[in-house]
């Protein structure tokens, strides 16, 4: 296990689109590097690691987490293996970065957490859009100039189509668009809000998967604030959320997957002035590497941590129940 406060060498355990086309070049643009990559087909793994001049490449994950040479781990696997894979690799005192959701439920989730934990590992869930400098000025005025945030309006929705096969869509493998876009609204509202009370929600499955490919649910707070978050398959592109208080409001567009090579805004009216900001293209992934990195050396808790992630699933699982029973749910 790393505890020295030089780059890290990753692993990256499977192949996986946001892997080959994000974090990957984020840890190569960065002071670290990936020296590994494994997939259950030794080939692909191979193809892999040529295409993004990976050292090493391995055709099992046990594999991987044999090489003596890593630091920490990157795993960018289907929603339903993420658990078992991020145990694995602090039981090898691997450090873990793992896409969201950590696992298929807040349960799981606090089980994965403790077990990193007993292993003194760092354990971080991938929310990239929590490292963007808009994301830190959003809550940077939400808590300095907006008055009494009343209620949040977040939504994530893209095409999935002619893809049958693809894990998002797999019950088994904890598919489902509030599973994958939907915890992005999730995360931003208790960001801004904190945790609500009671959910409820509506979804639909519009590919007979046997997951949700559509989702609108409300959060409620027992002071009467509110807030609506919404997730889909089956829709174009839209990614972005407004928040209103007493005093003004603040949108953001383009919210959670954010390009890295075009500026971005947000735009606001507070105390009856309206303004926009405009932010320099960044590469949000490399400042979550970044920060992970950081968080190893310095022995401290990422931002989205485990506690956050167990958190966040809370309010999916309310969600989900609510989706699937038709009334309000408790978030426990």
């Amino acid at each position: 296990m790393s505890t020295r406060n030089g780059p890290l060498t990753f692993g990256v355990l499977g192949t996986a689109g946001i892997a080959r086309k994000a974090v990957v070049p984020a840890i190569a643009a960065s002071d670290h590097a990936v020296g590994a990559v494994a997939s259950r087909d030794g080939d692909r793994a191979a193809a892999f690691a040529e295409a993004q001049s990976i050292p090493r490449s391995y055709g099992s994950y046990e594999a991987l987490l044999d090489d003596d040479e890593l630091d920490a781990v990157y795993v960018p696997l289907p929603n339903g293996l993420h658990a078992e894979w991020t145990t694995s690799a602090a039981d090898a005192g691997l450090h873990v970065l793992c896409e969201k959701p950590l696992a298929v439920d807040a349960a799981e989730a606090r089980e994965v957490t403790d077990h990193c934990d007993d292993r003194g590992v760092t354990l971080m869930e991938g929310f990239m859009y929590r490292y963007h400098p808009r994301t830190e000025r959003v809550l940077e005025l939400v808590e300095r100039e907006l008055d009494d945030v009343r209620t949040v309006t977040s939504t994530f929705r893209f095409p999935l189509y002619d893809r049958p096969d693809d894990v998002r869509l797999d019950p088994e493998l904890a598919g489902g668009s509030l599973m994958d876009v939907g915890s992005y609204p999730v995360s931003l509202v208790r960001t801004v809000l904190g945790e609500p009370d009671r959910a409820y929600a509506h979804a639909n499955d519009s590919r007979d998967a046997g997951v949700d490919t559509e989702l609108a649910g409300v959060l409620e707070y027992a002071d009467g604030r509110s807030a609506r978050v919404a997730s889909g398959f089956d829709t174009q592109l839209v990614q972005r959320y407004r928040i209103d208080a007493t005093n003004g409001w603040i949108e953001v567009e383009r919210a959670f997957d954010a390009p890295a090579d075009e500026p971005v805004e947000l735009t606001y009216e507070i105390d009856g002035q309206r303004g926009a900001e405009t932010f320099d293209p960044v590469d949000q992934y490399r400042l979550q590497v970044e920060h992970f990195a950081d968080r190893v050396a310095n022995g401290a808790d990422p931002l989205t941590d485990g506690a956050e992630a167990i958190a966040n699933m809370r309010v999916i699982d309310a969600l989900a129940e609510s989706a699937a029973d038709g009334g309000a749910v408790d978030v426990s």
